[in-house]
Formats: structure tokens, C-alpha cells, sequence
């Protein structure tokens, strides 16, 4: 049994003083008032130092996993040192559940990532899929973005889900001239950004994934419908137009990944969709493609979701960013990376607030002098204490 005390619960209505949190069994136990329980002898006492007591962060959009493994186009590290070395940074960041997003794609024309031949997502999966029978610090989970264009992977994908591998699947299509990169000045400027590139060899690539095979809308669906029968929730990405809400919610999408104007997802929230929006968007002050502005789409109540898409760091600091700048209630922000997110993926019976009889997945986040910095110095996972940072003066 633990007992927290000294600080500032952040539960599902508002930030509580004069509390403390107890955990027993791996569970949350109750909320009563400080010192109630501090007497028991079985009891371990965590002080929080005045510190915010929060639910642990769930991101379900993140390729850092990605980048950890193959840090360089010709470098392919040890799978598992990845893994254990990724989630060793995922803990600190206070992510206590991560929806690895690997990318089943086709080919690129930059870039090369060698993580995402199909061989080496399967072997990566698969090691994500071990974790949940051997020791490990957080919650890890599959989420499968699947690049349209991949016809060759279908069967695959489909296999992956009947065998149970799957958490969430989001349906993506990269084709210039729509969705991320509906403005081509924007795409031409990415990909002079990997390499050097002719005008002449930019309109060769422009048209040659203008022209690719796609699956069809049946064939997504098909897909979808498998997800969906497993409980696992469906995602569409880079949503553009009113058509495509409409197209995505017939396969069954019940989430918006970055959408890609305000009215879009003003729209995709009205339709009853989870809308997510970069937590790095938030920090950096705007997309990186020129598109939603993060900050002002939470501002509008359009955003459900912040994930760090690629930056682990960015989900604390977009949280408290937010809450600083908009004036806002830190409540309804840290939901953004904790019950939301657990709505969106069925998840949220267990994890993803502070409530009596949900799992601990906690975090207890302390404010630095002079700038009020904000640094997570413990983390709780299944009522297990992971992690204590001590800051030194």
C-alpha cells in the first residue's frame, strides 16, 4: 500500500488540496482527507511536495519507436535495446501508455527508414506484443497506421489483428495535392529537406504517387470491420474535407488524427469523432506543414487529443503550456493526454484518470524555480513505483 501526500490531486473535476491518495492492489483506494492514513504500518508514504498528482499520460499517436531503432538511414540498432531504451525515456517523459505507431508503407522516395520493411515491423510488433508476459516499465500497445497504398500488406495487417497484435488501426494516405500536403509547395519543401531534388525530379514524384494503386473503399472496410469485431478503434489521418468525415465514418472511424483545418475539426468533433492534434504543434507555436494550429484549435474546443507524434517530451510541456497561455483550467487540459485518449482507444474503464478502482498509473509532476518548469519526479504504473527523480540544489 502507498499512501500520497502533500499534493495537489488532479482528478476528473478538480484539483484537490488537502487530500491524500491511496493505493492498494495495483489500484487507486481512495481520497480522504491528509493524515487519515498516514498511521497504518503497511502504509509507504510518497510525499509529493506540493507537487500535482496526476493520472499517467497516454499517447496513441507516436513513431518515436521509430526513430530509436533506426536512427540513421543505414542504421538499424538492436531491437530490443530499442525498446527497453525507448520506454526508459517514455517513463520520464511520464507516458506510462504508448500506442507504438508503426508504419506499414509501401516505399518512400526519401528518407528511407529501414524499420518500416515489412519484416522489421513484424519483428518489432511481435517484441511489443512480448512485453505483455515479461518485465517491463509501461503499458506498451500496437497501433498500425496502414499507408493506403500498400496492397501487398493487407494480409498481413489482417493477421496481425486476428492474432491479437493490434490496439488501434489509422487508415493514411501521403499522396501530394491532399490531406498533410493539399499545398505541393509544402511537399516539395519536405522533401528538398531529405534530399537534393530537381524541379524536373519533383514533378516525377509529384505524378508518380498521384497515380499509384490504392486500395479500394471496400477493401478498407473489410479491414475495418475486422478491427472493429476485435474492439479496436478505427482512425482516419490528415483529414482535408467534409467528403472525406463522411467516407472514414462509413468504414467506421471513430477518430480524427490532425485535422487539417479548423473546420474540419470543428466538424469531425461534431460528428461524434475523437480529434487529435500534435502536442509538438502546441510547443512550437504551429504545424510543421502548415496546418492546424494546435493551440488555437484546443482554444475553440475542437481538439479531444494531444499526442507527441515524434517528440515524447512535448505532452507535459503542451499540457501546462496550455493551461499558462489560454488561461485555462490545468483539469480540463491534462484530460488532452490522460482520459481522452483512454476514451478514444476503449481503454478508460482502467486507466486514465484518478477514480477509485482504476489502475495507478501515476505521475507526480513538481514546478521548478525561477520559470515554474515543470519535471515529473515519480511515476506509478499498475500501482508500481517505477520512478523517483530527485532535483538537487
Amino acid at each position: 500500500m502507498y499512501v500520497i501526500t502533500g499534493g495537489i490531486i488532479v482528478t476528473e473535476e478538480a484539483l484537490l488540496e488537502g487530500y491524500d491518495l491511496l493505493i492498494e492492489h495495483g489500484r487507486i483506494a481512495g481520497l480522504v482527507p491528509a493524515g487519515e492514513e498516514v498511521h497504518r504500518s503497511d502504509a509507504e508514504i510518497i510525499d509529493a511536495k506540493g507537487g500535482y498528482v496526476t493520472p499517467g499520460m497516454i499517447d496513441i499517436h507516436s513513431d518515436y519507436i521509430e526513430h530509436m531503432t533506426a536512427p540513421r538511414p543505414t542504421s538499424l540498432i538492436h531491437f530490443g535495446l530499442s525498446l527497453r531504451e525507448t520506454e526508459k525515456e517514455l517513463i520520464s517523459h511520464g507516458i506510462t501508455t504508448m500506442y507504438h505507431s508503426l508504419s506499414i508503407f509501401k516505399s518512400a522516395d526519401y528518407k528511407y527508414r529501414p524499420i518500416r520493411e515489412p519484416e522489421n515491423v513484424r519483428k518489432l510488433l511481435e517484441l511489443i506484443n512480448q512485453t505483455h508476459y515479461e518485465k517491463h516499465l509501461i503499458r506498451h500497445r500496437f497501433h498500425a497506421r496502414f499507408e493506403i497504398d500498400n496492397l501487398s500488406q493487407v494480409d498481413n495487417l489482417k493477421t496481425y489483428i486476428k492474432e491479437d497484435k493490434v490496439h488501434l488501426v489509422s487508415f493514411m494516405d501521403h499522396t501530394p495535392g491532399q490531406g498533410q500536403y493539399r499545398d505541393l509547395e509544402v511537399y516539395k519543401k519536405t522533401i528538398r529537406g531529405y534530399d537534393d531534388v530537381t524541379d524536373e525530379g519533383l514533378s516525377v514524384l509529384i505524378a508518380n504517387h498521384q497515380t499509384k494503386e490504392k486500395l479500394t473503399a471496400e477493401s478498407i472496410r473489410e479491414i475495418a470491420e475486422l478491427a472493429a469485431s476485435r474492439g479496436i478503434a478505427i482512425a482516419s489521418h490528415d483529414d482535408d474535407s467534409l467528403d472525406k468525415l463522411e467516407l472514414v465514418q462509413s468504414f467506421g472511424a471513430t477518430i480524427s488524427e490532425f485535422p487539417i483545418t479548423l473546420e474540419i475539426a470543428r466538424e469531425a468533433k461534431n460528428r461524434g469523432m475523437y480529434t487529435i492534434a500534435g502536442a509538438p504543434n502546441v510547443i512550437l507555436g504551429g504545424s510543421h506543414s502548415g496546418n492546424l494550429s494546435a493551440q488555437q484549435a484546443v482554444n475553440e474546443g475542437v481538439i479531444d487529443v494531444l499526442c507527441s507524434d515524434y517528440y515524447p517530451a512535448s505532452m507535459l510541456h503542451a499540457v501546462f503550456q496550455l493551461a499558462s497561455e489560454l488561461d485555462t483550467d490545468l483539469v480540463e487540459m491534462f484530460k488532452l493526454v490522460s482520459l481522452n485518449p483512454a476514451r478514444a482507444v476503449q481503454i478508460d474503464e482502467e486507466v486514465g484518470s484518478i477514480k477509485i478502482g482504476k489502475k495507478a498509473d501515476l505521475l507526480i509532476i513538481e514546478r521548478l524555480e525561477p520559470d515554474q518548469f515543470p519535471v515529473i519526479t515519480t511515476v506509478m504504473v499498475d500501482g508500481k513505483l517505477i520512478q523517483q527523480t530527485n532535483y538537487r540544489i
